[in-house]
């Protein structure tokens, strides 16, 4: 089934952020998150990647502007959303957002969060941050 665009934020529910994702270098998905005033619970991470872009002091190195997970919530929502890192020190970005919600029952691919990035994800170089 089709994806419908959001691009809207979302609020983690405090002390439910993944640590073992956090201690490997990626943003603490949250299990339990707000959007629109309804709480969804992570059922699955089904994809992981990130985005990049050049750090800014000309080093060549790549720097991680966002973490992705396509998710599958308890409620049968497929979900894609990500962790801004903030853009040149502006912190307006920072933060959870919801991406994309697929309608319920089109679940994705079944990965799970130790899973390789897609083969469509950027890969990763050396990073500043």
């Amino acid at each position: 089934m089709p994806e419908r665009f959001i691009s809207e934020p979302i609020d983690p529910v405090a002390g439910t952020f993944d640590t073992t994702l956090m201690a490997g270098g990626a943003a603490g998905l949250p299990r339990e998150f707000f959007w629109q005033r309804k709480k969804y619970t992570v059922g699955r991470i089904l994809k992981t990647w990130r985005t990049t872009g050049p750090c800014r002091h000309g080093s060549g190195e790549e720097y991680t502007r966002r973490h992705w997970f396509e998710i599958a919530t308890d409620s049968g929502e497929t979900m894609k959303i990500y962790f801004d890192k903030g853009n040149r020190g502006k912190r307006t970005d920072m933060g959870w957002h919801l991406f994309a919600l697929a309608e319920s029952g089109s679940r994705g691919t079944g990965l799970d969060a130790k899973s390789s990035p897609p083969n469509d994800a950027p890969q990763r170089r050396k990073t500043c941050g």
